[in-house]
């Protein structure tokens, strides 16, 4: 659940440091949730990950 979280706050284009903040948790701890995303989804990037995103509907441009 937390890293569906992490996934719609990147495809906002949010930095790790704001995701952070947002979610009350450290800066690390969002860089290993963002890189445990783009291993379970075979991505190589966060463009990528924030497309998959808006493609699966867990993120919208409206957000």
């Amino acid at each position: 659940a937390r890293e569906v979280e992490v996934l719609q706050l990147v495809a906002q284009g949010l930095a790790n440091q704001e995701i952070a903040d947002q979610l009350v948790i450290g800066e690390a701890t969002v860089r290993s949730h963002v890189s445990n995303i783009l291993s379970k989804l075979h991505l190589a990037s966060r463009t990528q990950a924030a497309l998959y995103a808006l493609r699966a509907g867990y993120a919208s441009l409206d957000d």
